[in-house]
């Protein structure tokens, strides 16, 4: 069966019955109706690896949903943006040109408060992947219960191909195409890829030029602008948080935990720099360029100069070169995906030999790669989990722009410290009351509290 499960993983049957498919004399097995059960479920989990974005979002949503015994009405509106919309993005390049990229805001549901979720720039940038995103976010707002609903925004553009000057046009022209379905109370945009706070000072400068001056209406801002202390490492204290938490939970100590971080970003970066406050050994980071490995341990201070004076951790004199693919496959305690999306797949799920996975990226695991390595016994603190300390943090700030008064980085830090670790108990004893994975806790924490609060406002 193990070596069936295998095979289906790397190669799924053509469509045809399965009873034909299973037809050949080395499987004797096959008569048992409980091992042609799970030989059908594991061919049904690896065609989920070629899914899209949003329909792999909606996979795990769909399960919690079964799971919580939602009805067919609420699932349907569950499922399904709110709104969507596409626009133009005309700006004039630095040469005299014409350029117009595509840009979008997706509103997935608000039925916990105002939306919320970040605005990323990147070529992969499309409808299907901005709605998987933005419905990400609903469910990881209430996991972590903060008062807002999800969305997501981005526009298809590469901006490493592009100026300042660019990019400032770019940003402004944007939110003056989508300024009608945003505001405070309404919609509140982050950063996301490639964004960060001086886009959101672009940002919230464009819309205050049609609205008045409104701090509210973007997080992640700088702090002379409105922005909360701590918002620049939130996302990255929170992954903390979470195996801080997590590890207590299972009474093991993680000082002395071999850790590899995949991604060197904002996220990546700050997960490095504060994880080795628990003790933990960071042996190997990467970025779009490669990455470096020392068994030993590598000196995070000195690596995060040579990025910044670099632009890559390739060639970093304290460590040795890897290829990306080499770096998710070394054995570790734990492994941190910390950039793009799925970067977990069936290719590569039965190669990894991390004991456990920190999801600081947004789905960077695929259903079936996600099912594998339930099956081989490998915890995966989820993304709607574990890198909630972003849209965390923003939540106060934008309570601090609401109150007009600004929190100290420390009352900001105890504060998402609290947040993560009631989380963290929750989506831990849920797991094991269900007995099921951290992830399917998550979501159907998140579903729940979603399907709840609709239902008090009337929608179904």
């Amino acid at each position: 069966l193990l070596k069936v499960r295998y095979l289906l993983h790397i190669v799924p049957f053509p469509d045809r019955s399965f009873d034909v498919a299973c037809q050949c004399p080395s499987l004797d097995l096959c008569n048992d109706i409980n091992i042609v059960d799970r030989m059908r479920e594991v061919r049904m989990i690896s065609l989920k690896d070629h899914m899209g974005p949003f329909e792999s979002v909606t996979y795990f949503f769909e399960r919690a949903a079964s799971r919580l015994k939602i009805g067919n009405d609420s699932i349907e509106l569950l499922r399904q943006p709110w709104r969507e919309l596409r626009v133009a993005v005309p700006i004039r390049r630095d040469s005299g040109e014409i350029g117009v990229f595509i840009g979008y805001r997706i509103q997935h549901n608000a039925a916990r408060g105002p939306y919320k979720g970040g605005v990323r720039y990147h070529p992969r940038a499309d409808a299907d992947e901005v709605r998987a995103l933005a419905t990400l976010m609903t469910w990881k707002t209430a996991v972590i219960d903060v008062p807002f609903g999800g969305a997501k925004g981005g526009i298809q553009c590469d901006p490493h191909e592009m100026s300042e000057q660019e990019l400032n046009a770019l940003t402004r022209r944007y939110i003056q195409n989508i300024s009608h379905i945003i505001g405070p109370n309404r919609d509140i945009p982050a950063p996301d890829l490639n964004t960060n706070s001086q886009t959101m000072a672009w940002m919230m400068d464009a819309y205050g030029q049609l609205h008045g001056h409104t701090p509210a209406i973007v997080t992640g801002k700088p702090v002379e602008l409105g922005g909360s202390y701590g918002r620049d490492a939130a996302t990255g204290r929170g992954v903390v948080f979470c195996l801080e938490e997590w590890s207590r939970i299972r009474k093991v100590d993680p000082a002395g935990s071999s850790v590899v971080i995949q991604g060197f970003g904002q996220v990546g970066s700050w997960t490095a720099r504060l994880i080795g406050r628990l003790g933990c050994n960071v042996i190997a980071i990467s970025d779009q360029h490669g990455a470096t490995y020392n068994s030993k341990g590598l000196d995070v201070g000195a690596v995060y100069e040579y990025h910044r004076e670099n632009g890559s951790v390739k060639g970093f004199t304290g460590g040795e070169d890897l290829d990306n693919d080499e770096l998710l496959e070394l054995e570790c305690d734990y492994l941190v995906p910390a950039a793009v999306e799925e970067v977990i797949t069936v290719e590569n799920a039965d190669k990894i030999r991390a004991k456990a996975i920190l999801e600081a990226a947004n789905h960077p695991t695929t259903p079936a790669a996600d099912s594998i390595l339930n099956d081989r016994g490998v915890p995966i603190l989820p993304d709607l989990l574990a890198n909630a300390g972003g849209v965390t943090v923003s939540y106060f700030e934008w309570a601090q722009n609401i109150q007009q008064f600004q929190w100290d980085e420390e009352r900001v830090n105890s504060e998402l410290r609290e947040r993560m670790t009631a989380a963290t108990k929750q989506v831990a004893t849920r797991a094991a009351e269900e007995k099921v994975s951290l992830r399917e806790s998550a979501f159907m924490i998140g579903v729940e509290r979603v399907e709840r609060a609709g239902t008090l406002r009337g929608f179904v």
